[in-house]
């Protein structure tokens, strides 16, 4: 914070645990709201020095470039630290890393060019606008993808002049300290950037309530999500949400099937399910669900589970909390006599007994009102449900509180741009799936899956605001 690292005094700890076998790889401070303070007001006097001010674009986009040179020089440390502190396969969190220096690139090129328009008022007025930083901007990153989204956060945030306090998920916070700590020779004035550990109901909320934060970006549940707009109305600030989702892969008969399977498999197994935009439903046409759904059930019984730093297909799931809920929606899927078509197991793992891993999952037949339907299960388990018509098939992926992300796959060109014309969600993919990635395509939900775009040229709408001038002459 504010340029160097600071331990509170009479700290209180959290422990870090890898979850590939329960073992703790970490101990981070408890911050609370005194750390958050002190992390904003050094934000604060960064963003309001001269030095800040007379940063020169171009040179902010220098310094993003040589941020992603130095995550590059780094890249097998940060994905072996991804993988321990969250569990994903190696070759998955080495794709992570590459992911993040591709954001410091994007935005690097993007830093001189955030430009305003002039608006013809009426002869004798020169009239335009600029686009100004928002400030302080604080972001509670995720525990699932988080140097993924702590670098986007830092990257957008620098090139369009804010300072930034981050607040990284008390279960996987090692690759955010790790990216800040590589920034700290480049130049960046003392507290620009600044990451302070700890729970969510403490750090997190303190953050959220923060009379000096101009803006908030939130990642995670629903819940949370309402109470940051709560903390943030309070002050009158903006806030980014993005709130999870239940995304369908449409598929339809016509589909090319190798394709269709290699990418459904893909979108629920990648991170073990534990993504917000996991393509958690498979929506498909009656004709061919049961050759389908036998030819996945196949290939997911063929995945390797076990520790993520061995590279397997499956790794773990972040924790006895969230094995558990997880498990509640299988019980309920039994008690109610949806079929399992596979998995549906806890996977124990020689020598790793204490990490907590599923067998990838199949709910067959399942209602698209029923609750394994409508819920974020934030796991690998994919439930099933048919459609006969192009309008049934609009009606069920539309049909949940969410709206995120959606798969459309169909040879027929013209019922794939209906389709996507008609789906509540903020993207839509066709005959492919994007969890993850996609640096330059704007991310965000609709519904309770909430509001504002990451990624992209659109972000830069959350982190400037627009200035008219006009001038008589």
């Amino acid at each position: 914070m504010g340029g160097e690292w600071l331990v509170p005094e009479k700290a209180r700890l959290i422990e870090v645990k890898n979850p590939a076998d329960g073992s703790v790889l970490a101990f981070v401070p408890r911050g609370n709201k005194e750390e958050i303070d002190f992390a904003v007001k050094a934000a604060k006097k960064a963003f309001l020095s001269k030095e800040w001010k007379m940063f020169k674009p171009y040179n902010r986009g220098r310094l993003l470039y040589q941020v992603a040179e130095i995550i590059r020089e780094n890249k097998e440390e940060l994905a072996k630290l991804e993988t321990l502190d969250v569990g994903k396969p190696l070759g998955q969190a080495a794709v992570d890393v590459e992911i993040a220096a591709r954001y410091f690139e994007y935005y690097a090129g993007i830093a001189d060019k955030i430009l305003g328009e002039t608006i013809p008022v009426e002869p004798g007025i020169i009239d335009y606008t600029v686009r100004e930083p928002i400030g302080i901007v604080g972001h509670i990153i995720p525990w699932n993808y988080p140097l993924q989204i702590a670098a986007r956060s830092i990257a957008v945030s620098i090139a369009t002049g804010n300072a930034t306090v981050l607040k990284p998920a008390e279960d996987t916070p090692l690759t955010t300290l790790k990216l800040v700590e590589l920034m700290e020779p480049l130049g960046l004035p003392k507290g620009i950037v600044n990451v302070v550990t700890g729970y969510g109901f403490e750090a997190g909320a303190a953050l959220s309530a923060h009379p000096d934060i101009n803006h908030i970006t939130f990642t995670g549940s629903v819940e949370t999500g309402k109470r940051v707009m709560e903390s943030a109305a309070q002050n009158v600030i903006p806030v980014t949400l993005e709130l999870g989702g239940k995304s369908p892969n449409i598929v339809f008969a016509d589909c090319h099937e190798e394709q269709a399977l290699e990418w459904v498999l893909k979108s629920i197994v990648q991170n073990a399910g534990q993504t917000c935009s996991a393509g958690s439903r498979l929506v498909i046409e009656k004709s061919i669900k049961e050759d389908f759904v036998g030819k996945l059930s196949v290939m997911m019984e063929k995945l390797s589970i076990g520790p993520g730093i061995d590279n397997h297909d499956l790794g773990p799931v972040l924790s006895k909390k969230q094995f558990e809920r997880i498990q509640s929606f299988i019980e309920l899927a039994k008690q109610d006599g949806i079929r399992i078509a596979t998995g549906g197991e806890r996977k124990l793992v020689e020598g790793s007994e204490l990490g907590y891993y599923l067998h990838p999952t199949i709910l067959d037949n399942v209602p698209a009102s029923h609750h394994l339907a409508q819920e974020e299960i934030f796991g690998p388990v994919l439930t099933v449900t048919t459609f006969e018509t192009e309008e049934e098939a609009i009606e069920i992926a539309n049909g949940t509180p969410y709206g995120l992300v959606a798969g459309v796959w169909t040879e027929n060109v013209g019922r794939a741009h209906r389709i996507a014309s008609q789906l509540q969600c903020g993207q839509v993919f066709i005959n492919h799936y994007g969890a993850g990635g996609g640096i330059a395509q704007p991310f965000g939900g609709y519904k309770k899956s909430g509001f504002g775009r990451e990624k992209g040229l659109e972000a830069l709408r959350n982190y400037t605001q627009v200035k008219n001038v006009a001038l008589k002459y």
